[in-house]
């Protein structure tokens, strides 16, 4: 008989102990240890021959990854999907991860065999499922199982050209004692699937559920194990879906891609700047624009801030797509530099759209944003800002200020503020159609609010004489 070897695994975070714990002190979760029997016995070892290469003689194929049909899911895979990947697409239930992997199987299979295989639905589910997304490609084949082992013997018999696992929790392998879904199944799962995708040279998608806390199901396990992990963000009450990518050794972490949830499934949006402003309310407090770089790609966010008075003991500070902490800095600052005093009311600061906000050039549009709330003055609204905000209530620089004001220009603004120290990077042989202005400090900020919405005030007056003058010309 094999001895066996007791020891247990944290489900949240993966750390091994030899004794059970009620407390995991890697991750400080509560009760997640979970017992694991290891086979200890002593197994013949058997040697296999491994091939040896030098790096100037290994060579590989132009084509080297595939075109999955939407460009939204090649811009956040870094141009395609990679021969021989591994990818972990996660999010919450019910946000479009199976609907997206379905739909782009009608773009492969045009010219590659592609594998669905799923342990949630049947067959007759995934083909009724695939009628209403429009899916009709012939070299789409099914498989509805959960034993790995017989999935990854089907996979090397048929060898097709792309695989989609959904889900990796409803796999597992016979020789583990431990339920589906457990930590080890998932671990030793994906290491099977990832085996068969680097021998085989066999992309795969696998899909992966989400804990209690959001995060993805063993995120530290998985994370490892993948060569890309994929997150779908984006309330399931709302149509916009945001794709991010956590993890890419294929590409760049910055980029994201921009779906909509329509009956016909997930629709890409081409312009996500007028996708989230779009609606935007007019003449009201508490209102900037924003431009946020997204990888290469410039992005336009309405910015909302609420001020008002409170009515408890200490006010309420509730910050939706953009860091908490992040915002009590900016609050500090704008009270010990500015004299601007919010400590009687309650600040709400919300990104409209579902977009979250991580990158320190959207202080200043929160700044200005809660400026607007505070004074109930709203701001112009063909004007967007940008900055980052320091403790002594300066503007430092930020970067792709160049890419930022040309996206401005195109969706129509006339004016911008940024920081002073971006001018110089400015091309001087380029002749902008925006008016820039550049501010060194918070103070600088406000005054180019105010000049600017006079001079808008003085430039409207004019305008209205000059056709009053033209109508009277008429009547006479």
């Amino acid at each position: 008989m094999a001895k066996q070897r007791t020891y247990y695994i944290c489900s949240e975070c993966g750390q091994e102990y030899q004794k059970w714990l009620g407390k995991c002190n890697v991750c400080n979760s509560w009760n997640t240890l979970e017992e694991v029997e290891a086979d200890t016995s002593v197994k013949p070892s058997s040697v296999r021959a491994v091939k040896y290469s030098k790096l100037r003689d290994i060579g590989y194929d132009e084509d080297v990854r595939y075109d999955t049909g939407s460009e939204e899911l090649n811009r956040v895979l870094g141009g395609g999907l990679v021969k021989g990947s591994l990818v972990l697409l996660s999010g919450d239930p019910g946000i479009g991860k199976s609907t997206l992997l379905l739909q782009i199987c009608d773009y492969l299979g045009k010219e590659h065999e592609v594998l669905y295989v799923s342990g949630e639905e049947s067959r007759r589910q995934i083909k009724l499922r695939a009628e209403r997304l429009h899916v009709e490609t012939d070299n789409l084949s099914l498989i509805a199982d959960t034993d790995c082992n017989a999935i990854i013997a089907a996979i090397r018999q048929n060898k097709p050209d792309i695989v989609i696992v959904d889900s990796i929790q409803t796999v597992q392998l016979d020789n583990l004692s431990s339920s589906a879904g457990s930590l080890v199944q998932v671990r030793e799962c994906t290491n099977s699937f990832m085996r068969l995708a680097k021998n085989e040279e066999i992309p795969i998608f696998i899909v992966g559920h989400v804990n209690k806390d959001g995060g993805i199901a063993g995120p530290k396990v998985l994370e490892h194990i993948v060569d890309t992990v994929l997150y779908f963000e984006g309330d399931k009450q709302l149509s916009y879906r945001i794709l991010r990518a956590e993890k890419n050794r294929f590409g760049s972490t910055n980029e994201i891609g921009v779906f909509q949830m329509s009956e016909c499934g997930l629709e890409e949006v081409q312009n996500p700047s007028a996708m989230l402003l779009s609606g935007r309310p007019v003449n009201v407090s508490g209102i900037s624009i924003l431009c946020t770089m997204e990888g290469t790609r410039p992005i336009l966010a309405e910015v909302q801030a609420l001020v008002t008075k409170t009515s408890f003991a200490a006010p309420r500070r509730v910050s939706n797509g953009f860091d908490y902490n992040r915002l009590c800095l900016i609050l500090a600052v704008l009270e010990k530099r500015t004299g601007f005093l919010f400590g009687m009311f309650d600040i709400y600061i919300n990104i409209i759209g579902g977009l979250r906000i991580d990158e320190p050039a959207a202080d200043l549009a929160v700044a200005v944003a809660l400026y607007s709330g505070l004074c109930d003055k709203p701001l112009p609204e063909d004007l967007f800002v940008l900055g980052e905000i320091g403790l002594g209530g300066e503007i430092r620089n930020s970067s792709h200020v160049s890419e930022r004001i040309k996206e401005g220009e195109r969706l129509g603004f006339k004016a911008c503020i940024v920081p002073k120290a971006a001018l110089q990077g400015l091309d001087k042989s380029k002749k902008y159609k925006i008016n820039i202005m550049g501010v060194s400090n918070l103070q600088q900020a406000f005054k180019a609010l105010d000049l600017y919405e006079q001079k808008k005030a003085s430039a409207a007056l004019k305008k209205e004489a000059a056709e009053a003058e033209k109508q009277s010309e008429t009547d006479k």
